[in-house]
């Protein structure tokens, strides 16, 4: 496979990943109570574990209910 064939659904997947990781550090540093952890736990959380993996557990284990 060439990587030109890729493109098309690399693309919209590395925008969508971007997005959410941006959604998520902006979540995480404009709030200041967290269920588990503390503000600096999820940005190394969401930062490292960038592909959907760290946004996607600070959303179930971390965010609190408002």
């Amino acid at each position: 496979m060439n990587i030109q064939e890729l493109l098309p659904f690399l693309i919209p997947l590395v925008l969508v990943e971007l997005a959410l990781l941006g959604y998520t550090i902006h979540h995480i540093l404009t709030h200041d109570h967290y269920k588990r952890g503390n503000r600096a736990l999820w940005l190394v959380i969401a930062i490292i574990g960038m592909e959907f993996i760290g946004p996607v557990l600070y959303f179930i284990f971390g965010k609190e209910e408002s």
